[in-house]
């Protein structure tokens, strides 16, 4: 393993939903000539477009994105095919002259990559996970989750207990190895040097423009989006849908929740977000540099670049 000065660079851009991420990067990307790698899951799936706030098509096309609208809605993608993505297309990346850009909002992604984390490489139990998955359905996805809370707790907390998915990834290893998730997953070395930089703004600012950014959604069409990927076959109840707003876009088609009440909703469970957020990056965070998000934000964040990729011990 490289020393970490030996280590490739990686920019990596962090924040709570609705910051401002997106913007930045894509600004960022165009001054130090980088390209983007999304390490938001819900930018995997095609057809997820107005409810996960994902670039356009002519966006992409000026700044390259990576690990953007690559998988169908039913498919899945570990934590650990991920990984390996990243590590690939940032070689691939640097190889063409240019810096690899990590943005996104799941912090699990992140720190996975930041903190070179040992992916357990347990291969599937079929029978076993098609167990749990019957469980889930039945039970509900928080059966999973308090079944997990039992046997790995560490585990648990990083997991929303909305995605059953991940908790039935978790209590698969567990119960097959008998051993933890999370002890299986912890840090290795490190394979790239990275600047983590963190964008903030006030939570009285970020829960307005929360709200602007879902009757933004509503208003240009997201309930027909999801009408649109439900019509095709998709299940409301797949793991890509858990992305805030098409569960309750579903649900409004079902008749259960009108329309006010689904923004509602969608606006409680951003909240909700942001908070659970704050516990993967936190202010007092000496590794992460926090960029306030005003006028000058985008020339910091170009500096505190310049500085690392010059090896300026002071960053």
């Amino acid at each position: 393993m490289p020393s970490p000065a030996e280590r490739p660079p990686l920019i990596a851009l962090v924040g709570p939903t609705g910051v401002g991420k997106t913007a930045l990067s894509i600004r960022l990307a165009q001054r130090i000539g980088a390209e983007i790698i999304s390490a938001d899951s819900r930018l995997f799936y095609r057809g997820l477009d107005i409810g996960t706030d994902k670039p356009s098509p002519a966006v992409r096309r000026a700044v390259p994105h990576h690990l953007v609208d690559f998988l169908e809605p039913d498919e899945t993608y570990s934590l650990a095919e991920f990984q390996a993505a990243v590590i690939r297309i940032s070689g691939e990346i640097r190889a063409r002259g240019r810096l690899p850009l990590l943005a996104g909002g799941s912090g699990q992604y992140v720190r996975a990559i930041v903190e070179g984390w040992r992916i357990p490489e347990q291969p599937p139990d079929e029978r076993l996970r098609a167990a749990l998955f019957a469980l889930a359905d039945t039970a509900g996805a928080e059966a999973v989750h308090r079944w997990l809370a039992v046997l790995d707790p560490e585990a648990a907390a990083r997991i929303d207990f909305r995605n059953a998915r991940r908790s039935i990834r978790a209590l698969e290893v567990v119960l097959r190895t008998g051993r933890s998730f999370s002890r299986q997953s912890r840090r290795a070395e490190p394979r790239f040097r990275t600047l983590l930089l963190g964008l903030i703004r006030s939570r009285t600012e970020l829960y307005e423009r929360i709200d602007r950014r879902i009757d933004s959604m509503l208003a240009a069409g997201l309930v027909a989006e999801i009408a649109g990927l439900l019509d095709r076959g998709y299940s409301p109840e797949l793991p890509a849908f858990s992305a805030i707003g098409y569960m309750e876009a579903a649900r409004h088609l079902r008749g259960e929740i009108d329309r006010d009440e689904m923004a509602a909703i969608m606006k409680k469970r951003s909240r909700t977000l942001v908070r659970r957020q704050a516990n993967w990056f936190k202010a007092e965070d000496p590794d992460i540099h926090w960029i306030e998000m005003d006028a000058g934000a985008l020339d910091r964040a170009e500096s505190l670049v310049g500085r690392f990729l010059a090896h300026d011990d002071t960053v």
